[in-house]
């Protein structure tokens, strides 16, 4: 298929709605939730962040990722090439099928560090399981860290080792692998988390742990607060990385999606929250402290896992729960790249699927290096807000904190405002009525809003 507008390519569909909903919440499910979520509730107040954060997710986080739905389903092709289509049967302007382009760019840059994040979880899962960090203490840790992160020919094999294992499922499709993965690795992932919950709800500070999370102090609430829990809403459900507009593509047609969209969010949240008591039960029995920031899971909690009973059993079971997690995101994001190359080139799956498991992989050389040989280069320097970034810092806050956030904007943009009306009932399964009101109204104005404050308090 050629770079146009006409449908001729015809993509697998899921075998069932069960098994594109274990896919997308695999998707949704990721770093986001078990290493980013617990140091940012931790570090912005606890409960009165977590209230906000739920809020978002199902007020303005679900009709976005309902949005992003409705434009896979209606096109049934590639992120590229469902905004062509949309934008040609709809007349629209040319410049919306950036949204296109941005759901292929954002998932091959994004992999190519986040995939360096879960090398790490691989490592500390060996190290958990062989008992070596029952050494670190709480003056050792962060230097710790930094020696095996620093490592670059250990860590640039966990990093191909990842790669290879995510092309792997991809490469074999929907039937062959994401569903095959999907089905064994999100139960699994439940099933370590709540494992996880339970032993803390007997040998570990649960009653805290739940207070801290559960009962918010509204003193606690300020601008900022907000603006963290609204950014993580977002960050966490996977809204503008593509996954779900391709995964939605793979839909039968006469399927409706809010159901669908409202069970992936309720499943990405659940997680979370089962994360936090996973987590934060550990932090008060061992006198560690909730708002330690990104080092949380790999500087503060080897050390708690390093005193407990139990404690390597314990440390494997969780970095094996956050390799699942990143594992299923890091398949959601390297299918977007290949179900593109799929129509545009005309390869098989498999070769499409090693091409863009490499490209990642190079890309990914610079990440990992950033904490050895290119640690002390900051390349953009000249830019206040890089300042001191390495190449490692500067991809994750340019996916993070502008792609991210430009992609979800445009796409709520075009479902609200070039998306019919009429077309938009069909795919929410109503004639019409206050649910359809209220999803163009989040989509058209308070999703827009909200979306330009966290840029502005971004940059300000």
């Amino acid at each position: 298929m050629s770079n146009t507008t006409t449908k001729t390519f015809q993509h697998e569909a899921w075998s069932s709605r069960a098994a594109f909903l274990m896919a997308s919440i695999g998707a949704a499910v990721g770093l986001g939730n078990l290493w980013r979520f617990p140091y940012i509730a931790g570090a912005n107040g606890g409960g009165s962040f977590v209230l906000i954060y739920i809020g978002f997710v199902f007020l303005l986080g679900l009709p976005v990722m309902i949005g992003e739905m409705i434009i896979g389903h209606r096109g049934q092709l590639s992120a590229v090439g469902s905004m062509n289509l949309l934008v040609k049967r709809g007349n629209r302007s040319s410049f919306w099928k950036l949204i296109g382009w941005l759901s292929i760019l954002v998932p091959l840059i994004g992999l190519s560090y986040y995939s360096v994040v879960a090398a790490w979880a691989l490592d500390y899962m060996g190290l958990a399981i062989s008992g070596s960090l029952s050494a670190f203490t709480a003056d050792t840790a962060q230097n710790d860290f930094a020696l095996q992160i620093g490592m670059p020919i250990r860590q640039g094999l966990l990093h191909a080792a990842f790669i290879a294992m995510t092309v792997i499922v991809v490469a074999r499709g929907l039937h062959g692998g994401i569903e095959i993965i999907s089905k064994i690795m999100i139960p699994g992932l439940f099933a370590i988390l709540l494992l996880l919950v339970g032993y803390n709800l007997f040998q570990a500070d649960f009653s805290r742990a739940f207070e801290f999370l559960f009962q918010p102090d509204f003193s606690k609430i300020d601008t900022q607060v907000v603006l963290m829990a609204l950014g993580q809403a977002l960050f966490s459900l996977a809204i503008g990385v593509g996954v779900m507009m391709t995964y939605s593509a793979y839909l039968p047609k006469q399927l409706s999606l809010p159901a669908s969209a409202a069970i992936i969010c309720m499943g990405d949240t659940v997680v979370a929250l089962l994360a936090g008591l996973a987590i934060f039960p550990i932090v008060f029995q061992y006198g560690l402290s909730p708002s330690e920031g990104p080092g949380l899971i790999f500087v503060t909690l080897p050390v708690a896992f390093g005193q407990m009973p139990g404690g390597s059993v314990i440390a494997g079971l969780f970095f094996l729960l956050l390799f699942f997690a990143a594992y299923t995101t890091a398949i959601g994001m390297l299918e977007p790249v290949v179900s593109w190359l799929e129509e545009h080139h005309g390869f098989r799956r498999s070769k499409m699927a090693v091409l863009a498991g490499l490209a990642t992989w190079l890309m990914g050389i610079v990440s990992v290096l950033s904490f050895s040989s290119l640690s002390n280069i900051h390349p953009l320097n000249f830019i206040a807000a890089l300042q001191g970034k390495t190449f490692f810092d500067i991809i994750d806050f340019t996916i993070a904190n502008i792609l991210l956030p430009i992609n979800a904007l445009l796409i709520a943009l075009f479902a609200g405002w070039s998306i019919d009306k009429a077309v938009a009932a069909m795919e929410l399964g109503v004639t019409g009525g206050p649910w359809l009101v209220y999803w163009r109204f989040t989509v058209r104005y308070l999703v827009p809003v909200a979306l330009a404050s966290i840029m502005i308090d971004l940059w300000r």
